[in-house]
């Protein structure tokens, strides 16, 4: 999307912004909209990170805020403070092992926080005499469906919820509550439910970043259960430039799905980034990379295979996803390969500890 000129500057509050997508937002914003004012809301808890936004450290229109979307009255003051119009919430615990492990903190985070932000927004907006250009995006997951069978068709905005892991559930919870205060209070609020993304400052416990890093440090690839689980991939950028749409474009109380066309099986997407990082990666421990590959005991309750169907995007606001795969996956390992500095240390002994927990 491209700057209108006739287009109101809006003040956005971006809550989770150092994190994977929510740092890949802020970059597409102040890179589209330069005059509009962002304001970063992150806890800095492990997966976020400050140095994603280390570019953008001298953009005048840009505030970052340490602290807890939990926090009522640190996000009642950003919201007058800042003459806040806008939320893009992205702050979500988002990791479908760490909730097997540590439900209470995707609770908390999750359905707490959204509703804390729900209510500051609803209080601001009522006194904003509820402005037709106020929006809440609430940026979800398509992992609310459950799981599809391999010939089931994809998921669409009505298809029901069923989550499988404390993860989905909780970001189930979130929709719901985001639903409803546009159901109940008029809230001008927006769902978007995404595939899976990837690309650049996307933290090491995911699939293709770990991949990535244990080919360059030589050690094992583990792969859950027999590797045909299927996941719909999605380039960061392509999912930033959706949201772009939504908020400009998107109607209050509505629910988007925002797709790649792109569904893979695990273990072709893991032989597809050791082909890759042959290639492209000098003088790797192992080569070929694949010999790394090893299977692990099946993550519990794990979703067989997600795909989104985003015909409603695509006919309604006129969004289509950009990135191949082919084209994606190569942009990914050639990010990961040129900023070293970013990712070596974020593999911290609690990152070690938990790596053993969950792959030994």
């Amino acid at each position: 999307m491209t700057q209108d000129n006739k287009r109101k500057d809006r003040s956005i509050l971006i809550t989770g912004g150092a994190g994977f997508i929510g740092s890949n937002f802020v970059h597409h914003w102040c890179n589209t909209y330069k005059s509009d004012r962002l304001t970063v809301l992150d806890a800095l808890t492990y997966a976020g990170n400050k140095a994603n936004l280390a570019s953008l450290e001298n953009n005048k229109n840009l505030k970052f805020v340490q602290g807890d979307i939990c926090d009522r009255t640190l996000v009642d003051n950003l919201l007058e403070s800042e003459d806040i119009d806008t939320v893009a919430h992205f702050a979500a615990e988002s990791h479908v092992d760490r909730s097997i492990i540590e439900p209470g903190a995707f609770i908390q985070t999750n359905v707490v926080g959204t509703f804390t932000l729900l209510e500051a927004f609803r209080q601001r907006w009522n006194n904003r005499s509820q402005p037709q250009s106020d929006r809440f995006l609430h940026v979800s997951t398509d992992e609310v469906y459950g799981s599809l069978e391999v010939d089931d068709p994809a998921f669409t905005e009505t298809t029901p919820y069923t989550p499988n892991s404390p993860y989905s559930a909780s970001k189930a919870g979130s929709d719901h509550l985001a639903r409803a205060y546009f159901h109940t209070y008029g809230m001008p609020t927006m769902i978007t439910n995404c595939s899976n993304n990837y690309g650049p400052y996307h933290f090491p416990e995911k699939l293709i970043p770990l991949m990535c890093i244990n080919i360059l440090l030589g050690k094992p690839l583990p792969v859950y259960g027999d590797g045909q689980n299927i996941r719909d991939w999605l380039y960061v950028e392509d999912h930033c430039r959706a949201l772009d749409v939504v908020i400009n474009k998107g109607q209050p109380g509505e629910t988007y799905n925002v797709g790649g066309n792109n569904e893979v099986k695990n273990i072709d997407l893991v032989e597809q980034l050791c082909q890759l990082m042959d290639e492209l990666a000098p003088n790797l421990p192992v080569s070929p990379s694949k010999e790394l590959i090893t299977f692990v005991k099946d993550r519990a309750g794990h979703d067989r295979r997600y795909a989104i169907n985003a015909s409603k995007i695509k006919n309604e606001l006129g969004w289509t996803p950009q990135e191949t795969v082919e084209g994606g996956l190569r942009r990914t390992v050639q990010w990961y390969l040129a900023n070293s500095d970013w990712w070596k240390p974020l593999l911290s002994q609690e990152y070690k500890n938990y790596y053993a927990k969950v792959y030994s």
